[in-house]
Order: structure tokens, then C-alpha cells, then sequence
């Protein structure tokens, strides 16, 4: 049975950043007041639909990987914020990428990425596959209510790539575990969808909502519980572990799982202070910035875990092959844009602030 080895990989950050002293110019906030507690500095604020930050990812992953599209037997994106809900932007990316192949979106929100790469997994494993294409990609500002200081500052867009490709070597993917939590479904939510009444502009009530504290615990104990289990399921513990990427959500949260894992804080991937809560894109780009950053080796062991809406959890574990540098670089690049991040921002803020 062949592995899932990860061979490719790409990032796409849109250039327009907001920092925190210019969240402070919209709302009644400091620097300090959001770097102590969620641990970001900054967010990037997309000019460009959640298609073309994927689809740039995807270029930069297959040129990585050594590989054109025509050679994908399947795309998995996942997002909570694609450009339509029909079609999927699967397709978009398909299209750009040259690949004849199947292709959906995926939204178990914040562990979608993870998701992905477990059912690209099973299909290699399967040998119905031999080349997948696994985006976690997020346009989340258009879902922000400047208004509302507990969301507005967590947020920001990006998307990351990686091709997961069948492997004869003693690399990939080893075990992965998923898991949702239905109880607290309702602790985070975006209530868009056939719920709302079209004809009523009243119930179009699709920003973020988040219970802050009721997400901590159940997150923190929900990637430890699944941690716990794919290390369990290959006889190791958290000591063999060479890097943990956990997911980009909060920095208490990420620091309360390393303690209560036992892992030191110099094994664990932190990148959130430059990014915010990216959502699905969140690990993709972490695993981007660790290689880019030299924190990753030949024959490396990678933990990684994510929690989000649903409530979702997953936790994957990987053997790195022996290849940390990417065998082209794609001359992919995002349209120019002429805008900051604050001005990008500043219809939302006039029209949810003007509200109050």
C-alpha cells in the first residue's frame, strides 16, 4: 500500500496588511489590548476573491512538487468563504491549473485543510489516487462586523497548497484522526445560508459569531484528545515529535496545548502575530513559513492539529520526506494592488459603524 507523502507545497498572502494600531483607528482597541490576547500583531486583507488566492497556491504547490496539473487525479479545497456556493471554486482552481480531474470544495471550517489532506490520504492509500491537490484557502474579512471588536481584530485571508502524492519511501502521512463536537456548534457560527430569509434584509445576519471563552476549552481539549490518539495509534509520544503546527487561532490556546501536551515552546510552529486566523489556511501556511524558516528536516516528525466551527477537530500525523526545498518556483503572483488594507476595508467599517 503505498503512503500519502507531501511533495509540493505553495502560499498566497495578499500584500495589503491592517495592522493593530489602525484596528484602533476603527474601533475602541490597542496594540496591546489584541497582541496580549490573541498574540497578532497584523492581517492581511485580500483585493482579490478566496479563487485567486487558491488558485496562486496551487501554482506555487505543483511547481514545488515538480508537477503540472494535467497530472492531478483530484482537488480537495476547503474554505468557509468561497467566491460562490455554486459552482464550487474547486473548479476555478481546476481551470487555472490545467488539471482534468474531480474537484470539490470542503468546509469543516478551521480543520478543513486537515480534513483534505486525511481524505486525500485514504484515497492514494487506496489506489484510487496517485496525485491530489489539497487548498485551504479564506476570504474572511468579508465576514467581519467592524462593529464587533471580539471578531473584527481575529481574522484576516490567505490561502496555502500542498500536493499529496503516492509514495513507495517511509514518508507521509502515518495516521490522522477527525472528530466534531456538535454540542457547542452553536459557540461559533457565520448564520449565512438557506436559513436566512432572502426577502427580508433584516436576517442577513452573516457575520462572525464567537463565544471566546466556551471555544478555548472545548478547542484546547479537543486537539489534545486527538493528538493523543494518532500518537497512541503508531506507539510513539509527544517527545519523538520533531515539530507541532497547530492551528493559527489564538496564541493562549496554542501555548495552553503545548503545556498541557508537554511539548516546548521551540518545537511548536507560531506564525499568527503576522497573519491572524486564517481558518483553513492557517496550517498550509504555517508549514510553508517553517520550511521557509529551515524548521524542518529530512525524515522530520510533524504533529498537526486544528479545531473550528462545527465544532470540527483533526490531528494528522506525517513523516517528512527527504526534500525541503522545492524542486521549481511558479512565476505565479497576485494582480497588483493599489489599496491598503485599510482602505480595502474602509466601505465595511463605514456601513456596520454607522450602524451604531
Amino acid at each position: 500500500m503505498p503512503n500519502a507523502a507531501i511533495t509540493g507545497w505553495g502560499k498566497c498572502v495578499p500584500p495589503a496588511s491592517l495592522g493593530n494600531d489602525e484596528m484602533a483607528e476603527i474601533m475602541d482597541t490597542t496594540d496591546e489590548w489584541i497582541f496580549s490576547r490573541t498574540g497578532i500583531r497584523s492581517r492581511h486583507i485580500s483585493h482579490v476573491n478566496t479563487s485567486v488566492l487558491a488558485s496562486v497556491a496551487s501554482q506555487r504547490a505543483l511547481a514545488a512538487a515538480g508537477c503540472e496539473g494535467r497530472e492531478l487525479d483530484l482537488i480537495i479545497l476547503a474554505t468557509t468563504s468561497p467566491d460562490t456556493l455554486i459552482p464550487n471554486i474547486a473548479s476555478t482552481v481546476q481551470a487555472e491549473v490545467g488539471a482534468s480531474c474531480g474537484a470539490f470544495d470542503l468546509n469543516a471550517a478551521c480543520s478543513g485543510f486537515l480534513y483534505g489532506v486525511g481524505l486525500a490520504s485514504a484515497q492514494i492509500q487506496s489506489g484510487h489516487c496517485r496525485k491530489v491537490l489539497v487548498v485551504g484557502a479564506e476570504r474572511l474579512s468579508y465576514y467581519i462586523d467592524w462593529s464587533r471588536r471580539e471578531t473584527a481584530v481575529l481574522f484576516g485571508d490567505a490561502a496555502g497548497a500542498v500536493v499529496v502524492e503516492a509514495s513507495e519511501d517511509e514518508e507521509g502521512v502515518l495516521e490522522y484522526a477527525l472528530n466534531n463536537d456538535p454540542d457547542g456548534r452553536e459557540n461559533l457560527r457565520a448564520a449565512f445560508g438557506t436559513a436566512m430569509d432572502r426577502f427580508d434584509p433584516s436576517s442577513l445576519d452573516y457575520h462572525i459569531h464567537l463565544d471566546g471563552q466556551e471555544v478555548f476549552k472545548r478547542a484546547v481539549n479537543g486537539m489534545k484528545a486527538l493528538c493523543e490518539r494518532v500518537l497512541q495509534k503508531q506507539n510513539l509520544a509527544a517527545d519523538d515529535v520533531d515539530l507541532v503546527i497547530p492551528h493559527q487561532a489564538n496564541a493562549r490556546i496554542i501555548r495552553a496545548l503545548g503545556t498541557r501536551m508537554k511539548v516546548p515552546a521551540e518545537k511548536v510552529m507560531v506564525n499568527i502575530a503576522d497573519y491572524g486566523n486564517t481558518s483553513a489556511a492557517t496550517i498550509p501556511v504555517a508549514l510553508c513559513d517553517a520550511l521557509e524558516a529551515g524548521r524542518l528536516g529530512a525524515g522530520d516528525l510533524i504533529l498537526s492539529c486544528a479545531f473550528g466551527a462545527g465544532l470540527t477537530s483533526a490531528a494528522l500525523l506525517l513523516r517528512w520526506g527527504s526534500r525541503t526545498e522545492p524542486v521549481a518556483r511558479s512565476p505565479a503572483e497576485l494582480p497588483p494592488c493599489e489599496l491598503s488594507g485599510r482602505e480595502l476595508v474602509q466601505r465595511a467599517v463605514d456601513h456596520f459603524c454607522n450602524q451604531q
